[in-house]
């Protein structure tokens, strides 16, 4: 069968016509109280309460969680879910790196990134490093998926997937605008407004408009002065016919979002003198270093119930983005350009031994052709359409929920990029030759892929077990262009296919001990595709073992879960966000790969025991990490080098741990999160860390209060890294950077 006959088929389901019925009874929130309900076919879950009966580890952040701290950084929030690994780069969370259970955090490249149930990285096949991410203080719910309920999801299984809600259209009219203002010129506007309204009978129209808009002069500190913040702006339009009470209810929902974001953000990190004598500085050769990035999203989801108990939702998903990071790449002291620098990552891990070099990011004045900055010009594309079919029957003597899906999905990353040549002199940079566009870098990656999953959920009185795979059919294409061919009128120089088909099984089981007690195991395969341009290497492949309990009683609960990643093969992929010093797009081979881990939540309301009208909320989340290669073996890439079995793997802290208190009246309340990070390596080894290889532990405390003045009006203030702590976030890619520092923030919010 063709891939556009499946498309037919697949978009076929759309064709259905409204039908009438009833007319729907309407909540002040959503009917069924379920938000999120056009994507229910889709979703592993779509409540923090759903999830309990997720026979896997599920985390599922709530509107209402996210408000506490009403945060715009998913980093910040992400420190509230075990079994995330962070590696913070900008301190805005402009361009994440996440990993799941010791994954690699690396541009969040090593798991599922989603927007309502789509791939949202910019090509997720053919270059999955997301250099885009969607904009998280617009978000309304979050879900992070780990274990062998990340089967559902895909390509990437090892780690898992998250998953992010936008704003739903409202069932009733309804409008919400919140505006904050704080240091550094800081300002950050958030409005939407939607609802539905009944147009014949029971068939409903509604629309949602939403804006985001965000900016900051940045705390870093150029020598001579010169912008570092960044400012973005989002914007999300959906439109909808619902006929939910019908004979055959069903609902078709388009969506469109765009952000444009500029941001004055640079490689170029610190020495570590530097960084001790004076952590926000910012040396002057990265003044001119700017990243400017836009995308387009357009998303058609129709969902039909053919009856109770049979469901098929079908999204059609078209998704580009544009980038271009223009930053500085070398220097060449001799004033010989693009052709006789050394690379930013190299000067800073040997400032002595490249003296020459240093001295002119730091300052002084240049040759003609001696600073070297890269225009990393990228474009864009993820297109697809998926199928998902539910149906809830009972046979066997047990109740079963099946899910089958299929997605034919097509992305693309296209790289034309070139080098221009600096004089630096006084702190500015004047243009001494100007590089033609393409000759450093001219090629094209794709990727195209079928992927399949069944699941079944099958229940047998308190015992659940849950059996699923998912099948992927992927071919990767390289296309290389000669840099001297900026037209590509000569076609490609060299061209490298990697094809692959994988299977991909998990299995949950989850059994209801007690009332309160509940116990949990799996077992699934963990797999990533290899890079396009590697014919011949290896797919990461791991097996993945997990099981623990959740207890609940009243207003306490508590889960631990213990893992175990088995890695046969584990991948590293050299970025320049890596530290560079190897091709951009090679594939590194790390081979056996151990991580075990262990991970525990607990959340308590004090206020049950006192006699007391306030609400007093208590959680904690830890996460202890150990990941060590099995194997020796020598490497370009810099985050590995040459690995001896038994080091441990860089950017994975053993210990973290994040403790929330809170209190809520009628009229206000306020929350309080401290978050400990262990320190950890930017270079796999093992022992004591070197200084210039360890990123320090820390305690960041963030703090938000709030008042209603009506039922309308709400007050907020809040503070990110309240007792303003110092910390290096990370030394890669070139040299060490800061976390942000304290941050104070004062808004108003307003809904009706």
């Amino acid at each position: 069968m063709t891939r556009k006959l499946l498309i037919s088929l697949l978009l076929g389901a759309c064709a259905v016509p409204f039908a009438g019925a009833q007319s729907p009874d309407s909540t002040p929130e959503t009917r069924d109280d379920d938000p999120y309900r056009l994507l229910s076919t889709v979703l592993v879950t779509s409540s923090a309460a759903d999830a309990k009966e997720v026979a896997g580890s599920v985390s599922f952040l709530s509107d209402a969680d996210l408000s506490a701290q009403a945060q715009t950084d998913v980093l910040r929030v992400l420190r509230s879910v075990p079994g995330v690994n962070i590696q913070e780069e900008d301190g805005f969370g402009l361009r994440p790196n996440i990993g799941l259970r010791g994954s690699g955090s690396d541009r969040s490249s090593r798991i599922v990134l989603m927007e309502d149930g789509v791939p949202i990285s910019p090509a997720p096949y053919a270059s999955p490093s997301a250099y885009y991410f969607p904009t998280t203080g617009r978000m309304h719910a979050i879900e992070v998926t780990k274990g062998p309920a990340a089967v559902r999801y895909g390509p990437r299984t090892t780690g898992g997937a998250i998953n992010l809600f936008s704003t739903p259209v409202p069932d009733d009219f309804s409008a919400f605008g919140q505006a904050f203002f704080g240091t550094d010129d800081r300002q950050r506007v958030h409005a939407w407004v939607g609802g539905r309204e009944e147009v014949a009978g029971t068939l409903e129209a509604g629309g949602l408009l939403e804006v985001f808009h965000d900016e900051s002069d940045g705390f870093k500190r150029l020598d001579s002065g010169g912008p570092t913040g960044f400012d973005a702006d989002d914007i999300v339009l959906k439109f909808g016919l619902y006929n939910e009470d019908a004979a055959l209810p069903q609902s078709l929902e388009f969506k469109y979002q765009s952000r444009e974001e500029t941001s004055h953000e640079t490689y170029l990190g610190l020495t570590l003198d530097d960084f001790r004598a004076s952590p926000y500085r910012r040396y002057d050769a990265s003044g001119g270093d700017e990243f400017n990035g836009e995308n387009e999203l357009f998303q058609l989801t129709h969902k039909i119930e053919f009856s109770p108990e049979v469901s098929l939702t079908t999204i059609a998903y078209s998704h580009d983005f544009n980038r271009n990071w223009y930053k500085l790449q070398g220097v060449s002291a001799a004033g010989l350009g693009a052709s006789g620098d050394v690379g930013i990552s190299a000067i800073l891990a040997d400032p002595t031994t490249y003296s020459a070099e240093f001295d002119l990011i730091t300052g002084r004045t240049s040759l003609d052709n001696s600073i070297v900055l890269r225009a990393n010009r990228r474009a864009y594309s993820s297109e697809g359409v998926q199928s998902v079919l539910n149906w809830q029957t009972g046979f066997a003597g047990a109740d079963h929920d099946i899910t089958v899906g299929v997605r034919l999905h097509q992305d693309e990353e296209d790289r034309f990029q070139e080098e221009d040549a600096y004089r630096l002199e006084g702190g500015d940079l004047f243009l001494t030759d100007a590089g033609v566009p393409g000759s450093q870098a001219n090629r094209v990656s794709s990727g195209d892929a079928v992927a399949i999953f069944i699941e079944d959920r099958i229940r047998w009185g308190r015992l659940t077990v849950t059996p699923g795979v998912r099948i992927e059919d992927y071919e990767l294409t390289r296309a290389d262009y000669s840099t001297a061919d900026p037209t590509r009128a000569l076609g490609p120089t060299r061209v490298r296919k990697l094809d692959d088909q994988v299977v991909v099984p998990g299995i949950g089981v989850l059994y209801q001990a007690t009332d309160d007690l509940t116990l949990l195991a799996g077992v699934h395969k963990g797999f990533a595709i290899a890079s396009p341009g590697n014919t011949t290497s290896d797919a990461e492949e791991s097996i993945n073992f997990e099981a623990g309990g959740r207890y609940s009683s009243g207003t306490f609960d508590v889960e631990a879960i213990a893992y175990f990643n088995d890695y046969s093969n584990l991948l590293g992929v050299c970025t320049n966000s890596s530290g560079g010093n190897c091709v951009i797009g090679d594939q590194f081979d790390g081979g056996e790969v151990d991580v075990k881990g262990l991970e525990l939540t607990a959340g308590w309301d004090a206020a049950s025991v006192m006699n007391t009208e306030l609400s007093l909320p208590l959680s904690l989340v830890y996460t202890w990490t150990d990941a060590e290669f099995q194997e020796d073996f020598a490497s370009s890439y810099e985050p590995w080098g040459n690995v001896v079995a038994g080091d441990r793997l860089p950017y994975v802290p053993e210990h973290q741990l994040t403790i929330s208190a809170g209190v809520e009246a009628a009229r206000w309340g306020a929350n309080l999160v401290g978050n400990y990070v262990d320190e950890a390596r930017a270079r796999a080894g093992q022992g004591a860390i070197p200084a210039g290889e360890r990123i320090d532990s820390r305690w960041v405390a963030d703090a938000s209060i709030w008042y209603d003045v009506t039922e309308s009006i709400r007050l907020r203030a809040k503070a990110e890294n309240l007792f303003d702590e110092v910390y290096a976030a990370s030394i890669d890619p070139a040299g060490l950077r800061p976390g942000k520092p304290q941050e104070i923030l004062v808004g108003l919010e307003l809904s009706f």
